[in-house]
């Protein structure tokens, strides 16, 4: 870790406990900050431990005086908005506003690969951690998918990759951070309500490239028209990633097989991951494992062998010739597109959850392949009324995962599969989809 000296005496404010929170505040305080930890919540696991080490804990509320301490940094909770008060304050009192992955990146001595994206991050950062893991790169892994960015930063030696997943949220609160490889897998509407604008969601996205230089490397989606317009400010060495043929630059596929700068690397049908945007995962992972010096064998290794990251196209297990999978992860529209893309069907859909009032417009090319279909959740009547308009006649609906299970075990038929996609968040009935995802999960190996 670099023992920067930046913090050093200096008064900071971490805004927003929880993991993240934490760890930021415990890094701050060991390079010598005075360090405030704010968070509205009454209570918190991490307040005695922080305390202990003479932490600042404020708790219950954002005071109204808080800033009027002096702080000379901000390090607040990805989650939480620009037009909360106290950010809002700070940034007009010219303090920098920043989340954990700046401070990860101010200590780090080893190299860091960025990915980001509206879908695929998880798949395609597991994936290229286990290449790079096969390849004998020793990688770490950190960011969104689950460990403070910080926290692994600081205990990385300078020859370990650290693969980092990055939301949208994540990467708005840097400004130096420079990944020396960065991927951007897509850019689909989402998050609008944070951000503004479409406009101002792909800027926040583009500042996994924003800062790299010519010696680094920027793996990007082709195929999709938005990221490229982005691509062409990036700096960086640019590797593209497509699905519409062999092509002499970056990374491609065709209908037979995957190819490097227009050289065949293996076949298609070596990869487990069913799916066209697992494909175009599968592309950006294998693009950054080549970059990194990955052998060519591990990654093949990983294509054949990978099935899937929990709750995203997770295949569960087969029951009397039925195939369940757990794509709890899918909470908008184009998620459960990929899904319904990527298997040929009969399917029988489980869909709903909480009521944001967006279309389902997006799915009915597919719902064809819908045999049958079980609701829940707020959107449980609106989504049968969709399926009815596309056709669907097999329409259930169920008050819980459990009986949606229970259902779907009883109206599909030998050879469906049995697809949980809810194309809904789950916060009306479940506090993530982590938990309504395991809930399915339990209820099919009960069957």
């Amino acid at each position: 870790m670099k023992k920067t000296e930046m913090f050093k005496g200096k008064r900071v404010l971490v805004l927003g406990l929880a993991k993240s929170g934490s760890a930021a505040a415990r890094l701050l305080f060991s390079l010598g900050a005075e360090v405030t930890v704010n968070d509205a919540r009454n209570e918190d696991p991490e307040e005695a431990p922080l305390r202990g080490l003479g932490v600042e804990v404020i708790l219950g509320s954002h005071p109204d005086d808080l800033l009027g301490r002096g702080f000379d940094y901000v390090f607040k909770n990805p989650g939480i908005r620009y037009d909360h008060p106290v950010v809002s304050r700070a940034i007009s009192a010219g303090i920098p506003v920043w989340t954990e992955v700046e401070l990860a990146w101010l200590v780090s001595e080893a190299p860091f690969i960025g990915i980001t994206g509206s879908n695929g991050k998880t798949t395609t950062t597991t994936l290229l951690h286990h290449m790079l893991h096969m390849g004998g790169k020793n990688p770490l892994i950190a960011g969104n998918i689950g460990t403070p960015a910080c926290t692994v930063a600081a205990e990385a030696a300078p020859d370990q990759p650290v693969v980092i997943e990055l939301s949208s949220f994540q990467l708005m609160g840097t400004e130096a951070f420079r990944p020396k490889i960065a991927i951007w897998t897509n850019l689909y509407e989402a998050h609008i309500d944070y951000h503004g604008t479409m406009e101002e969601y792909g800027e926040a996205k583009f500042r996994i490239t924003k800062n790299q230089g010519p010696d680094d490397f920027f793996i990007y989606n082709a195929d999709q028209e938005a990221v490229s317009r982005f691509a062409e400010r990036s700096v960086a060495k640019k590797v593209p990633f497509t699905l519409a043929g062999r092509s002499e630059q970056g990374i491609s596929a065709d209908g037979e097989a995957v190819y490097w700068l227009g050289e065949r690397l293996f076949g298609r049908d070596e990869i487990v991951l069913p799916g066209r945007h697992n494909l175009e995962n599968a592309l950006a992972a294998t693009a950054a494992a080549i970059l990194s010096g990955c052998p060519v064998e591990a990654i093949r290794d990983v294509l054949s062998s990978f099935a899937g990251v929990r709750h995203r196209t997770q295949f569960v297990r087969e029951w009397q010739k039925r195939r369940f999978f757990n794509d709890s992860k899918a909470t908008n529209t184009l998620a459960t597109k990929s899904a319904l893309e990527a298997f040929p069907g009969p399917i029988c859909l489980l869909a709903g959850g909480l009521d944001r009032g967006h279309s389902f417009e997006e799915l009915r090319p597919f719902m064809g392949r819908v045999s049958s279909a079980v609701f829940f959740g707020e959107t449980a009547r609106r989504f049968g009324e969709f399926a009815r308009s596309c056709g669907v006649a097999d329409i259930h609906d169920a008050g819980t995962i459990e009986d949606a299970v229970r259902i779907a075990s009883e109206v599909s038929a030998e050879g469906d599969t049995v697809l949980l996609s809810p194309a809904c968040a789950s916060w009306d009935q479940y506090p993530s989809f982590e938990v309504r995802g395991d809930r399915f999960i339990e209820a099919v190996r009960k069957l």
